[in-house]
């Protein structure tokens, strides 16, 4: 029983099932949506200049 839930959890894992269920709980506005994702895009871009200028 174990295994079978240990599975289970992780094809979830890998699809993103839990985290779209999680993100879809409440209705985002496009507006927010395209606001938050700006400023993922905008922190990664940060890092990968941070870490490109390093090496």
């Amino acid at each position: 029983m174990d295994k079978a839930l240990r599975r289970l959890k992780k094809r979830l894992d890998r699809e993103n099932v839990i985290k779209d269920a999680r993100n879809n709980r409440y209705y985002e506005k496009p507006s927010v949506r395209k606001r938050r994702k700006m400023k993922v895009a905008k922190f990664s871009q940060m890092l990968r200049t941070r870490y490109a200028n390093n090496n």
